[in-house]
């Protein structure tokens, strides 16, 4: 970041919890009552960390940021070993819920013409970390006042995490720093914009897919095209690699695992006319099922073999492990479901769609139950194509305060609930 955004310690952010009227509605009436007078420093603090974006691993400043503002509201946050992330726990109790969020952001440029238009070229916060970071910052200070009145029943502990969107990813280190320990249950949200913002995509079960890469390294004797029988003929080994490994993948695994092997690059010779000696492809392994991407690397690896043996090519296959499939806990769902409904009402929660695309919270979900759902940040009139890792991305931000309602109803549902 260029610059740091420094709130006084009267910050509006920090300010007291409106009073609470009686009745069985106070804390929506509460979170209500609170987000109209503090939504408008939110969406400031979003629109300075998306003006001020950092890439994976380098994200210092968001995440002082994020500290400041967290010890404002009397609250004790600790850095990271590297100081590119934020562990904080609101509260008091044996009981512990986590909530996450991404700091990163993406090496894109920002092509949009706004106020709050990136600062840093080549870098943009096209994924929506910066609304994940803003959301899970306002759900703290919202628990802060709640803690401060006795009306919350355990901890919650904030994650601040870094490198989402890269691997070797930031989840790892957040649970070495101690992020998970003692922690019942884990909550995050994303970005949809094919949602509209008001809404809430929920499912249990695969959410997004494990995300691994592999490379194929063929070497052989290599000649002229005249005389493919003097050689081992690599362009039509790596051309049997690309198409049969990827078909007998798919007779090999159960189809109901959700398996994608897709090869993004090729690269092997210069001349048309002479067969090379060595080449190479690459390309993703996405699976949705834990059982069968824990078996991938052996089998994909064998089958390479299987399908290069006989063309006289010798293969070496680089299998490379990403993150493993988001897999939502069934309990953990119906939790956040019925928060979500709380918040905003039965009619905004949806059915979440499956993504093949990757997501390190996997790796939380791999020690503790929990749950990831979808946020809808859709702006009106933007055509529904519009994506996250788009250079024009952007959110409509009235889903800011949405998903502070979600969160905060999600965390003292799941403190309540005592199932897990």
């Amino acid at each position: 970041m260029t610059s740091a955004l420094t709130l006084p310690t009267s910050s509006p952010l920090a300010s007291s919890w409106p009073d609470t009227p009686p009745g069985a509605d106070a804390l929506p009436g509460q979170l209500d009552r609170w987000l109209a007078s503090r939504g408008a420093e939110l969406v400031s603090v979003r629109r300075h960390i998306h003006a001020h974006p950092e890439l994976s691993h380098q994200e210092f400043e968001t995440a002082a940021l994020v500290a400041r503002e967290l010890a404002v509201a009397g609250l004790s946050p600790r850095l990271l070993p590297k100081g590119n992330g934020v562990i904080c726990d609101v509260g008091e109790g044996d009981r512990v819920i986590a909530l996450r969020a991404d700091l990163d952001a993406l090496p894109l440029p920002d092509t949009k013409d706004v106020p709050y238009h990136s600062t840093v070229d080549g870098v943009a916060h096209a994924c929506g970390h910066d609304v994940h970071t803003t959301v899970l910052l306002g759900v703290g200070l919202a628990l802060a006042q709640l803690a401060d009145r006795g009306e919350l029943s355990g901890r919650v502990r904030l994650l601040f995490q870094p490198a989402e969107e890269v691997i070797p990813s930031g989840a790892p280190e957040v649970i070495a720093a101690g992020g998970l320990r003692d922690v019942a249950a884990i909550y995050a949200l994303h970005c949809a914009p094919q949602l509209a913002a008001g809404l809430v995509g929920v499912r249990s079960g695969p959410l997004t897919a494990a995300a691994d890469t592999v490379e194929v390294r063929l070497t052989g004797r290599g000649g002229h095209t005249a005389r493919p029988h003097l050689t081992a003929d690599l362009i039509h080994a790596l051309g049997r690699v690309i198409v049969d490994v990827p078909a007998l993948l798919d007779r090999r695994v159960d189809a109901r695992a959700g398996v994608s092997m897709v090869w993004g690059r090729v690269h092997a010779g210069e001349a048309y006319n002479a067969i090379p000696g060595e080449g190479s492809i690459k390309g993703t392994v996405r699976i949705l099922n834990r059982e069968a991407w824990r078996e991938a690397p052996e089998l994909i690896s064998q089958l390479v073999k299987d399908v290069v043996a006989g063309t006289g090519a010798e293969a070496e296959v680089l299998y490379t492990r990403g993150v493993p499939p988001v897999i939502n806990d069934r309990m953990a769902s119906a939790i956040v479901a019925g928060a979500a409904g709380a918040a905003l009402g039965p009619d905004r929660v949806v059915e979440a769609e499956i993504s093949m695309g990757g997501e390190d919270f996997a790796f939380y979900l791999d020690q503790v139950p929990g749950a990831m759902i979808r946020l809808g940040t859709g702006v009106p009139g933007v055509d529904s194509r519009f994506d996250i890792h788009q250079s024009a991305f952007d959110v409509d931000e009235r889903a800011i305060g949405y998903g502070v309602r979600v969160m905060v109803h999600t965390a003292l549902a799941a403190l309540a609930a005592g199932t897990f």
